[in-house]
Parts: structure tokens; C-alpha cells; sequence
């Protein structure tokens, strides 16, 4: 089978496309056709050496087709997608024509959603809708404001925040941005930079910040909070470099809950991808409560193209790769 094999870390170069064996049946798991994938900065990361783990085959998400379950948890044909569990860090992941996944990281997506579309899903959308409701609780009527809403696992935060009927305030670094986002329902835009929290007039009043910036702004995000007010840290997009020095005792304000979530942990005990309502999301973007239309769509062969883009900043939001 065809697969973009990781040569070396480094750059473009390193992403080589050849031919594999495709992956054997094995019991626990679901040989998966894949039809498309979404690509993710984690990928970026693997490719350049930068992440703690990266298989020969990269990608940590795709949608597709089972071609084998040997233990019957999926019928031979079923429309599946499947995320972590390893994809791409300790298993080749969906990179390729065939990918094999633990069937703790399989979930029916059965829907007339073309495989673009529904390859904009997995990833993102079960990630922000545990953040949003499992770590910060959020409830309709409450003020929530999303650090990094540009990104494509911010949008798709955002629509669904709007969705459960929240105040969704947003920020990004780019002014250019800010119609887009008003565009998706939020009630304000904020450019994203140093002290926000000096310059927000929600500061100490706010019910939850999901902080996509990272490390270097999760301090900021604490002080906006009200007493009982929840912060989730997941997303690096300001870097990965760790938080300096961090003195919880003098740089956190007291009754408030600093969460992370990361998604590596989706079909770990206490973390089920059943837990995520994937079916009844794909139906809501069927019927057009929320939008998954990809930002970018990129053949297989195309894939060197698709990091570059990914690298520079130019993405706008999810892309995916289709195969022929």
C-alpha cells in the first residue's frame, strides 16, 4: 500500500511516499481503509523531532472503511473514524492507504457527509467538545472566553459554544481574522497579545477560558477568572516551551481550577471515545447546526504541500487530505 513514511526529522523532505505492507488483522483492533485524514500541528511536530514519540507513519486521525475486526466490534464495511491510541506515535498511523487501530479509538460515524467533510470531525470537534464539556462544564448563558480561535480546533470550539448558547468572546493575533470569527456567532473579538487580561473589562468575571495559546499565556488566563471560574490548558499554538518558575502560590488566584486536557488520552480508561457523541455531531453538521467544511482540501501525493501550508501559518482553519 501507499503511505508517506517519516525518512528522518527534519524538514518537507523527510515526508517520503512509498509503498508498505498494509497492517494484518489483530485482535482488539480494526484494519480501517482510510478515506481521508485531518491533519494536525501535533503531525508538523512528529515530522520535525519535536514530539516525545512519532511512528514511521504519522497521523493520529483518519476516517474510512473497516476492512477487518477480528473481534466484531465493527462489521466488515462500516463507516468508522478513529483518532489516538497511538496513531501515529507508537503504531503507524493514517498516513497511508490502510491504517490499524485499537478498537477503544474506533467509533461509528455513519452519515452522506462526503469524506472531506467528515474528516474535519474527529480530531478537532471530539477534542473541543471534551473540553468544553467535561473539563469546563460550560452551560448555556455563560460567559466563555477561547484563547487561539483562528485555529481550526478553535472554530470549531466556537461553534459549538455558540451552539450550547454561551457568551463566547474570542481572540486572535490577526485583525484580519476578526469577521471571521464574529462570523461564527462570538459576541467580541480581542487581539491576542501580552497582559490581556489588563485590557479585558470581563477580567474576574468570567465563568471559563479554553487557552489554545499554551503555556505562555495560561497564567494571563487564570487572573480573568470569577471565584469558581475554570481554565482548560489545551493547545500549544505559542510554543512548547514549559511554563518558567511557576509558583502556583503567588500566580494563581485562589477558587479558581486550572484543567488540561490532552487527546492522546481518548480510549484510555476514564477517557472513552464513546464518551464523545461523534454520530450526533456528524447529524448537526448534516443539518447545518454546525459547519465542518474543510479550509483546505489536499490529495495524498500532496502531502508535502499540506505541512508547508500547515508550517506557515496559511491554513485557516482545517485541512484534510482525501484519497483518490
Amino acid at each position: 500500500m501507499r503511505a508517506i513514511v517519516l525518512d528522518k526529522f527534519g524538514g518537507l523532505d523527510s515526508l517520503i511516499d512509498k509503498d508498505i505492507p498494509e497492517p494484518e488483522p489483530k485482535a482488539g483492533h480494526a484494519v480501517i481503509q482510510v478515506k481521508a485524514f485531518g491533519l494536525n500541528h501535533a503531525e508538523m511536530h512528529m515530522r520535525r523531532g519535536e514530539w516525545a514519540e512519532a511512528a514511521k507513519v504519522i497521523g493520529i486521525e483518519c476516517v474510512g472503511l473497516v476492512k477487518s475486526c477480528p473481534g466484531g466490534e465493527f462489521p466488515v464495511g462500516a463507516k468508522v473514524a478513529a483518532l489516538m491510541g497511538g496513531l501515529g506515535r507508537t503504531i503507524n498511523g493514517s498516513y497511508a492507504e490502510y491504517t490499524r487501530a485499537p478498537v477503544s479509538n474506533v467509533a461509528s460515524i455513519e452519515s452522506d457527509l462526503s469524506w472531506a467533510e467528515l474528516a474535519s470531525i474527529p480530531e478537532t470537534y471530539a477534542t473541543a467538545w471534551t473540553c468544553l464539556f467535561r473539563n469546563l462544564e460550560i452551560e448555556q448563558g455563560q460567559t466563555l472566553l477561547i484563547r487561539g480561535a483562528t485555529s481550526s480546533f478553535g472554530q470549531a470550539a466556537v461553534k459549538m459554544a455558540v451552539d450550547a448558547g454561551a457568551r463566547v468572546i474570542a481572540t486572535t493575533r490577526k485583525r484580519e481574522r476578526f469577521a471571521m470569527l464574529e462570523g461564527l456567532g462570538v459576541q467580541r473579538v480581542e487581539l491576542e497579545g501580552a497582559g490581556l487580561s489588563r485590557r479585558l473589562p470581563e477580567t474576574k468575571q468570567l465563568d471559563a477560558v479554553l487557552d489554545l495559546v499554551g503555556n505562555s499565556t495560561i497564567l494571563d488566563s487564570l487572573d480573568m477568572l470569577r471565584r469558581g471560574g475554570r481554565a482548560c490548558l489545551a493547545g500549544w499554538l505559542g510554543g512548547l516551551a514549559p511554563i518558567a518558575d511557576f509558583n502556583p502560590l503567588l500566580q494563581m488566584a485562589s477558587g479558581v481550577y486550572l484543567t488540561f486536557f490532552g487527546s492522546f488520552v481518548f480510549g484510555a480508561p476514564g477517557f472513552p471515545l464513546s464518551d464523545v457523541p461523534l454520530q450526533e455531531i456528524a447529524r448537526q453538521v448534516a443539518e447545518g447546526r454546525l459547519e465542518a467544511k474543510p479550509a483546505r482540501i489536499f490529495r495524498f501525493e500532496e502531502i508535502r504541500e499540506a505541512h508547508r501550508v500547515m508550517e506557515a501559518g496559511e491554513d485557516g482553519g482545517k485541512m484534510v487530505v482525501v484519497h483518490d
